[in-house]
């Protein structure tokens, strides 16, 4: 019996079979749609994940403005950043942001769920989030994504 013929495989960047998913965030709760995204991006559903290695898929995300928070979190969820300078603490609540730019409220999600490295940055570039449905990916033939058919 030949004993290296039992490797285990690991998957790398150059053996990824990485696709392209849509997902539509309408009526969706933030919190939830995020943590499934991030599970794609990271390609955890696939069966040759592995943690060390970018081998998850493309998602795009359309109607980023329909996505829901639950309670009280329109005005009670702050996001706050700091411009540098003395004094320069920033906050705005979720409904100030969603007025502004809905589609930071999915990708500041989405970021938060991802690993605090260089991986998790490489893997955020995979994301593209965009209001309304209409999205430039047309040419790359995204596959329609349920999140209920997700765990």
């Amino acid at each position: 019996m030949d004993t290296l013929s039992y490797k285990t495989i690991s998957a790398n960047k150059q053996t990824a079979n990485k696709e392209w998913v849509i997902i539509d965030a309408e009526d969706e709760i933030l919190g939830r749609l995020s943590s499934k995204v991030a599970k794609i991006l990271r390609g955890k559903y696939k069966p040759s994940f592995t943690p060390h290695a970018d081998i998850g898929d493309n998602v795009i995300v359309i109607n980023a403005e329909k996505v829901q928070l639950t309670g009280k979190k329109w005005t009670g969820k702050i996001y706050v950043r700091h411009t540098g300078y003395p004094g320069g603490l920033r906050t705005r609540t979720a409904s100030e942001v969603m007025e502004r730019t809905p589609i930071r409220l999915v990708e500041h999600a989405v970021k938060g769920m991802l690993p605090k490295n260089r991986l998790g940055s490489q893997l955020y570039r995979n994301l593209y989030v965009y209001e309304g449905t209409e999205h430039p990916h047309t040419a790359q033939q995204p596959k329609e994504v349920k999140l209920s058919d997700l765990k």
